[in-house]
């Protein structure tokens, strides 16, 4: 099989799974993104054998030598939205402090509370 039909079969098979995981939460309105259902179906084919790991070599090594570029969409998609944090800021600032202030008030009473020690059984009012 010459370089480009293998690297054209591990695309397929790369796709064609991607592709099916995305129906299948389609059709059954799972709260996973198809793509996760689709290499949990294609770990579950290598694993029983189904799919051979040196079909899919070629396009998934390919694949990983490109993947910054595969991240430049969502960056981008990202630096559009930072405006949009900035209003959002004052809101995590007090959310960020609640969150300290309550567990630090827990650590505070945990510590008192393990500090003091169980009561003697027995003993007391």
């Amino acid at each position: 099989m010459t370089p480009l039909a293998a690297w054209l079969r591990g695309l397929g098979l790369l796709l064609a799974f991607a592709a099916l995981g995305d129906a299948l939460v389609r059709l059954s309105h799972l709260p996973v993104p198809g793509s996760v259902l689709g290499l949990l179906l294609l770990w579950l084919a290598l694993g029983l054998g189904w799919v051979k790991l040196g079909w899919l070599e070629a396009a998934a090594d390919h694949l990983l030598g490109i993947l910054g570029l595969l991240f430049v969409p969502a960056t981008v998609g990202f630096v559009g939205y930072l405006s949009a944090g900035a209003a959002w800021g004052w809101w995590l600032l007090v959310m960020l402090s609640g969150l300290l202030v309550g567990a630090g008030v827990a650590g505070l009473l945990a510590a008192r509370l393990v500090r003091s020690g169980p009561e003697e059984p027995g003993g007391g009012a």
